[in-house]
């Protein structure tokens, strides 16, 4: 909310963005990057103190009024309300009472009962054995006139029991636990038992004799009062009692005969005998409980809203309860603390308690989730979790800062209940500001580890990409705010509902006055109702003001059904008390009052034990299950945890595993690497165990692998290897170590263009499809251990391939021919159908190639400089892309995930190509994105009407980069661009983008020892690592050294990249020489079925594997100013 109260000053409401070196955004930066890093001892903190605070919630709370523990709140209004006598309110009773005291907290010796006993029976008359119900009005004369005396009888027959007048009356006092008797106070042995269990004794109005209306200053200890300060026995009468003048004649009758025995006060501060106050007792009405059932119902809508629009959590579920967890422990750990602090939470309904704490935490949890979303999806957790808490942890600690000065200012101004609710608030803001930087965060920074925020980091990307001066269509609010375009923002709605919510509680307790004397209540100050009492020679336990603050709940209710059966509320004028003091007692302060309120000792004296043994406990469970669901998570960290937190590349290098160059790699999603070297050596690595290996045939017949191995592929599941030699396929079971059964093929043929398993469930051992230059299609199967072949074309060579496979749908195969010939071949059965797709005319000599999209259907014709964008199922071509001169078959694409529209159509938010530059060969990246927030690229029919959220191709918004050198480079399923590249001297050198090799000997054994500097530079370190995304707003580019240890790596001497494969969702391995390094970017987790295209040993094809969203934006044809 200061955000727009500051408008007029900043010209904005969005919060400021502090700069990055900012003391205050630095120390919450790096407090994230710890809990993050550190993210079970984080945990153990929040759990730690939660249950420090919620143990003990049960112990300090009770229902029982009477015990000397914290009030529950009920299902009600209540409050006891001074009253201003200016507004000259007529009260409903007068209330006149007599404290007596004994020595400092010895009102409960039987002197001091007995002596009471006595004072009351000069005030009332006989009360032994007091019951009006026995006397009868028959034959008792009420007197008439000017009252001096009443017998008893008469007395009686002005009792409420006898029927509501303007003349009636009741009493209270502590004595009728003994009947009023004092033969009974005389023969009782344990007087402070006896009060105790008669603690719930009905008076003849049924109203129950609680210590808190017959004691003041009590003591208490396990639940049982054991001492008190002063008696009080008080009698409540309407306006024309006689009994009530005859209380005030003979109360000033005692203080001149009673000097001997008592040593007589008044208490009256300010000078005042009486004051007026209001007991209220107003249950939920069915408008309040509409009202708070509405909030409930629209914070849990709007709640699941916000929740079900985050793409980027592991389970939305999860986070619904973590965030209901957070809430709760904030709340449960604010009654504890203001149970030990003494404030008084009964007051207030306790349905109002947790939606006003709901609506203000959503508002910094939200904010925390969309800056997490917001960064960079190849940063690792621990930078994730730091820039997003950089830039929200200031705002949240400015947004709990004004939420508390605002509850600060409020709890000065209205009734004590409210103030009691806001002190509440205040201590529950910052227990749940603690357990999100603690509790909260940890969870999320689990949840960040276990998977990538692709979908939402791309549609974030989008939103944030926007420039205001682009022009929209005219759209209202309601319909923008139901399509998603625009949030619903918490970031005023909490205090609103905070402020709210006073007031309307506020306006409870003086529901019958109109809003601006309401108003005027607020701004006037309340009177005081504190502990200390003006009498500092009689040192009282408690004031009288402040005993009337204390009464309870229960007993304000049956006063009510008593003095105003139908009403909810009563104003007493209540006279201040005439105090006796029994001659000869000690007022000396013997004990301090206690700090806290005895059910907090009780706690620390019998359940102290148990206590520190369940946070033990607890602490140890959460250690050990932590440790269970997190083991692989903590596995990944041990083994990044030597890495510079800071950055986001990191190389593995895989060693010792050929004494010859890597000629072929192949990988999957799991982590399996598998290569295939000079040195005849086929080598299954498992990255995510750390890199270990194990060599295909090690322990068998050298010949069962014939060389070369010409093509390899690993199917879907992980679970197949799939190795091409000359005359036969080879298969190994990853999982079982086993090998498979052998394939023939023909023998001699041409060179495979494409090798790979064609996924299907009905088998153990999918189909394998392999695709020759010469044409030839050629089905594997090993269900008959044969081949199904067919002829594409007739004496033509392919140059490109891609495949559209899917479970349960035909196969298609997309080629082109060396004449510019684009062919189309589908599976039918066991045979095949084939069709020539009509391009148009060429260029001379213009070569053309084809890219297969199989999360969408769709594939690419990439001629010279144009792209065609071709439905797969019509031919038709959508949208034709215009690019620089492509170098062939240099063409990659990548796009986020693709979701149907209501017009059936594909869509999706980014496409991207990226291509090689003929001519200078550079790598150009160009992103395709929609012009408008919450448009999505449709793959309809451009002929075809399109909905108001779909954006056609030709209004799509072009951007480009392009990197120059980009050397060995690949597009991670994230669209985050990496890429291998021989350095660039830093002195200019003619053809230095070239890769020449330096002179050398025939002799290998030579490329294990030093060389000498070539054009300035080592040749051996002279390759370095690039990462390029643009994402949102934020640029990111990033270099690293490929061989930081060269003497440690032991590759031979290279001139040459091999081949790169990529493994899992954000890491590609590279052959160099004869070592295979891993590069990763972030965080890889090298889960099965993970968001990846797997490696297939040949050049890139399509796979049914689903892509991740791109991260890639970028200016319009801009450059990127580190390359």
């Amino acid at each position: 909310m200061i955000w727009y109260l500051l408008y007029f000053f900043r010209g904005t409401t969005e919060p400021p963005v502090l700069d990055e070196s900012n003391w205050l955004r630095r120390a919450f930066a790096r407090y994230g990057r710890y809990a993050a890093s550190h993210v079970i001892t984080t945990l153990l903190v929040s759990v730690a103190v939660a249950a420090v605070l919620i143990y003990p919630f049960p112990f300090l709370y009770t229902t029982d009024f009477t015990n000397g523990a914290s009030i529950l709140p009920e299902y009600a209004w209540t409050d006891t309300l001074p009253l201003d006598d200016k507004n000259r309110v007529e009260p409903d009773v007068i209330m006149r009472s007599i404290w007596v005291h004994g020595s400092y907290f010895q009102a409960l010796n039987k002197t001091v009962l007995l002596s009471a006993l006595e004072l009351q029976d000069e005030l009332l008359g006989p009360t032994v054995n007091f019951n009006p119900r026995r006397r009868t009005t028959d034959g008792v004369d009420k007197p008439n006139g000017t009252i001096t005396d009443l017998t008893p009888d008469q007395r009686d027959a002005y009792h409420v029991i006898t029927g509501l007048t303007n003349e009636t009356w009741f009493f209270q006092s502590p004595l009728q636990y003994w009947s009023c008797s004092s033969k009974s106070i005389e023969l009782d042995d344990d007087i402070i038992t006896t009060a105790n269990k008669r603690k719930t004794q009905p008076t003849s109005v049924n109203v129950t004799l609680r210590h808190s209306t017959v004691f003041s200053g009590k003591r208490f200890q396990d639940r049982r009062l054991v001492a008190a300060d002063a008696l009080v026995i008080t009698l409540i009468h309407h306006r024309d009692s006689p009994v009530g003048r005859l209380w005030q004649e003979r109360t000033e009758a005692l203080k001149s005969r009673m000097t001997d025995n008592w040593d007589i006060f008044e208490y009256a501060p300010n000078g005042n005998t009486s004051e007026l106050y209001e007991f209220q007792f107003r249950p939920l009405s069915s408008q309040d409980v509409l009202l708070l059932g509405l909030a409930y119902t629209l914070v849990i809508i709007y709640f699941w809203l916000c929740l079900s629009k985050l793409r980027a959590v592991k389970s939305r579920v999860g986070l619904m309860v973590t965030v209901i967890a957070q809430i709760f422990l904030a709340i449960f750990s604010s009654f504890t603390l203001c149970a030990i602090l003494k404030i008084d939470l009964s007051r207030i309904p306790r349905l109002g308690y947790p939606v006003v704490i709901f609506c203000m935490s959503l508002e910094n949890i939200f904010r925390l989730i969309n800056a997490v979303i917001l960064t960079p999806s190849e940063d690792n957790t621990s930078k994730r979790i730091s820039q997003a808490l950089g830039e929200t942890g200031y705002i949240a600690l400015f947004s709990v800062t004004q939420n508390l000065v605002i509850l600060y200012v409020l709890s000065k101004l209205v009734s004590p209940g409210v103030a009691a609710f806001c002190n509440f608030a205040a201590i529950a803001l910052i227990f749940d500001f603690f357990y999100l930087l603690t509790f909260f965060l940890s969870v999320l920074s689990v949840d960040v580890r276990r998977t990538e925020l692709s979908d939402a980091l791309a549609k974030a990307s989008i939103r944030s990409h926007r420039s205001p001066s682009e022009a929209q269509p005219h759209q209202t609010w309601i319909d923008a705010m139901l399509q998603g375009r625009i949030a619903m923002s918490t970031r005023i709605a909490g205090t609103i509902v905070m402020v709210g919510f006073v007031l309307i509680a506020q306006w409870h307790f003086f529901e019958n006055e109109t809003v601006l004397k309401t108003l005027g209540r607020i701004s006037s100050k309340h009177k005081d109702l504190s502990l200390s009492s003006p009498l500092t020679e009689v040192h009282q336990g408690r004031s009288p003001a402040s005993w009337l603050g204390l009464q309870d709940h229960e007993t304000a209710r049956e006063l009510i059904h008593i003095i105003k059966p139908d009403a909810h509320s009563y104003i007493a004028r209540v006279f201040h008390p005439t105090i006796f003091v029994l001659k000869g007692s000690d007022r000396n302060l013997t004990a301090n009052e206690p700090w806290f309120p005895p059910a907090v000792y009780d706690f620390w004296r019998h359940q102290s034990v148990p206590f520190m043994v369940t946070v033990l406990v607890v602490g140890a469970a959460v250690r050990l299950l932590m440790n269970y669901l997190l083991w692989d998570e903590l596995a990944d960290s041990g083994r990044v945890g030597d890495q510079d937190g800071d950055s986001l590349l990191s190389v593995k290098t895989l060693s010792s595993g050929h004494a010859l160059d890597v000629a072929l790699l192949s990988a999957c999603s799991d982590g399996h690497l598998v290569s295939v070297g000079l040195d005849r050596v086929v080598r299954v690595w498992d990255i995510k165990a750390g890199g270990n290996s194990y060599i295909l045939g090690e322990h068998e017949d050298s010949s069962i692998i014939p060389f070369p191995i010409l093509a390899m592929c690993i199917d879907e599941e992980s679970h197949w290897l799939a190795l091409l030699t000359a005359d036969k396929v080879l298969l190994w079971n990853l999982v079982d170590f086993r090998w498979g059964p052998v394939i023939r093929v023909e023998p001699d043929r041409h060179k495979p263009e494409a090798f790979f398993f064609v996924p299907d469930d009905s088998v153990i051992i999918p189909s394998l499809l392999l695709i020759r230059r010469d044409s030839v299609i050629t089905e594997l199967r090993t269900d008959h251990a044969g081949s199904n072949s067919f002829a594409l074309t007739r004496e033509s060579i392919i140059v490109s391939v891609g495949c559209l496979t899917e479970k349960g749908f035909p196969a298609q195969v997309i080629a082109s021919t060396r004449e510019g010939q684009v062919r189309i071949a589908t599976q039918e059965g066991i045979g095949w159908s084939s069709e020539v797709m009509n391009i148009g005319n060429l260029k001379p000599r213009e070569l053309v190639s084809v890219q297969a999209l199989p999360d969408l259907g769709f594939f690419l014709v990439i001629r010279s400089e144009t792209v065609d964008l071709v439905d797969s199922q019509t031919l038709r071509t959508i949208y034709t892309f215009r690019v620089d001169p492509v170098q062939p078959k240099s063409m990659k694409c990548f796009h986020s995930r693709p979701r149907r529209m209501r017009c059936g159509s594909v869509a999706l938010w980014t496409f991207t190509l990226a291509y090689l530059q003929a001519y200078t060969r550079d790598l150009i990246i160009q992103t395709y994105s929609p012009q408008h927030e919450g448009e999505s690229l449709c793959f309809c029919d451009p002929a075809s009407p399109t909905r108001k959220t779909c954006c056609p191709w030709q209004r799509a918004r072009e951007s480009k980069r392009t990197i120059k050198n980009p050397g060995l480079w690949d597009a991670l399923p994230s669209g985050i661009m990496v890429g291998v590249r021989r350095k660039t001297s830093d002195k200019p050198q003619a053809d230095t983008h070239q890769d020449q090799p330096p002179p050398q000997s025939n002799s290998l054994r030579r490329r294990h020892q030093a060389t000498q500097p070539v054009n300035g530079h080592v040749p051996q370190d002279n390759w370095e690592i690039w990462m390029f995304s643009h994402f949102g707003t934020k640029e990111t580019w990033e270099t690293l050294p490929l061989c930081p240890k060269i003497e440690d790596d032991g590759h031979l001497f290279v001139t040459n990249l091999g081949p790169m494969v990529r493994i899992g969702r954000a890491s590609v391995a590279v052959g160099l020489s004869n070592v295979i390094k891993v590069i990763m970017v972030g965080n890889e987790r090298f889960e099965t079925g993970d968001d990846s295209q797997p490696g297939d040993g040949m050049p890139a094809l399509g796979s049914r594997r689903r892509k991740g969203p791109s991260a890639l934006r970028g200016k319009s044809a801009a450059h990127c100013p580190h390359c």
